[in-house]
């Protein structure tokens, strides 16, 4: 399957401060990222399975932070994708920046028994969360060693650190998110590279100010992007000196997560 590439662009050229992909992009958190990204001068790249709602999200990014946004379809799940995709990243400059959003199965899924789950969307929801993971590290790691800078963050939930029952597929990937995070980060510090897992304990509602109700309140329960963009921003400038390596995030008042993923 070949990969296409959208263009939606304010300027002439790519943002000599490098190219922020991320991956998993959909109406919440990875706009948010996207558009912070975007905001503060780096050319972005999105990439998720659904060409056509990347494309708008990428024509509305690229608007609303007057920047250069290109939108690549890929599935996670196919390592064959994902290197098409890449090759179309990295034919547009260096990787300062990535963000791995993908998950599988969708965080609002009904929780499913374990004799319910069937081994392709067990070893599916593997291939989402950790092996797509796995594949786009490599595709960037190299040219971020070879400059000895970058940051890589995984998003993670709190079933990255909890098994909850009838989420095994989530949770199994999840966790598996977390170890390649843990082991890149201590491989490649030194290197320059700042590679952290970032546990989004809650449900993401939408950004502040697009989720509000008809008299304007926002939901007090749900994480809102816009802050967890400002909090990835916050990671990638941090300085060498005190890097975070896992951080967790919280809507500050909530009810108990015992049973809440994203």
């Amino acid at each position: 399957m070949s990969t296409t590439i959208s263009i939606r662009s304010m300027s002439c050229s790519t943002s000599p401060r490098g190219i922020a992909a991320v991956v998993g992009v959909g109406p919440k958190l990875g706009r948010s990222v996207a558009c912070k990204f975007a905001h503060e001068g780096y050319t972005v790249a999105i990439l998720a399975r659904d060409l056509g709602n990347l494309s708008r999200l990428a024509e509305e990014i690229a608007l609303e932070a007057k920047a250069q946004v290109f939108a690549i379809r890929m599935d996670c799940s196919d390592s064959k994708s994902v290197r098409e995709a890449f090759e179309g990243v990295l034919s547009l400059g260096f990787v300062e920046v990535l963000v791995y959003n993908a998950c599988e199965p969708p965080a609002a899924s009904p929780p499913t028994s374990f004799a319910a789950v069937t081994l392709h969307s067990f070893e599916r929801s593997l291939a989402v969360s950790a092996v797509g993971a796995f594949h786009c590290a490599q595709h960037v790691i190299p040219g971020m060693a070879e400059r000895g800078r970058g940051t890589i963050i995984f998003t993670g939930s709190s079933a990255s650190l909890i098994g909850f029952a009838g989420r095994c597929e989530l949770s199994c990937g999840k966790f598996a998110l977390r170890g390649l995070s843990q082991c890149l980060a201590r491989e490649f510090q030194s290197s320059g590279i700042h590679v952290v897992h970032a546990v989004i304990d809650g449900v993401i509602g939408l950004a502040s100010a697009r989720g509000r109700s008809s008299r304007g309140e926002q939901s007090p329960t749900l994480v809102d992007p816009d802050a967890i963009a400002q909090t990835y921003w916050h990671i990638h400038t941090q300085k060498k000196g005190a890097w975070t390596q896992e951080i967790d995030l919280r809507a500050s008042i909530d009810s108990p997560t015992s049973t809440r993923v994203v």
